[in-house]
């Protein structure tokens, strides 16, 4: 018998779409290369210095972090999958506060499909069930700041 009262549904994946008017290569490299250049700096995880920068090493396995201005590092994830110019993805490695846990992990995936000379762009963000039993308010929190975040990344792309 199936209990109703125990059961729980999951968040559902933050999912954002925008269209660059720039091919799918540029499109890629703008969202990878330089996420620093579009990356809101208030976005920051780092405590006593200014964001200064957003990595992304561009292979499986490479680190995704932020450099800060005293030229320290601070981790956000990592990445699974780099299929240039097509898929991303990161493993979201940063707690519901925010800090980095090696051992927390939600995914977030971006891809790029070129039409007519732009490029439509779909950011998810998934496994948000791992944020915890409140992740409710953080999520829609989380899901007003990828929008913002996309619409920084579309001024930088079409800029390109």
């Amino acid at each position: 018998m199936n209990n109703l009262s125990q059961q729980r549904i999951a968040p559902a994946a933050i999912r954002k779409t925008v269209t660059v008017n720039v091919p799918i290569e540029r499109a890629f490299d703008v969202f990878t290369a330089r996420m620093g250049s579009w990356w809101h700096k208030e976005h920051s995880i780092a405590k006593d210095t200014q964001q200064m920068d957003v990595i992304i090493e561009p292979r499986v396995g490479g680190r995704w972090y932020e450099k800060g201005a005293d030229g320290s590092e601070h981790p956000w994830g990592r990445v699974l999958a780099f299929d240039r110019p097509r898929r991303l993805l990161l493993a979201w490695q940063l707690t519901r506060d925010f800090a980095y846990d090696p051992d927390f992990e939600t995914t977030v995936e971006v891809n790029f499909e070129e039409r007519d000379g732009a490029t439509v762009v779909t950011l998810e963000h998934r496994d948000l069930e791992r944020m915890g039993a409140d992740a409710v308010e953080l999520l829609e929190g989380m899901d007003g700041g990828w929008g913002m975040l996309l619409d920084l990344y579309k001024v930088a792309a079409d800029r390109a």
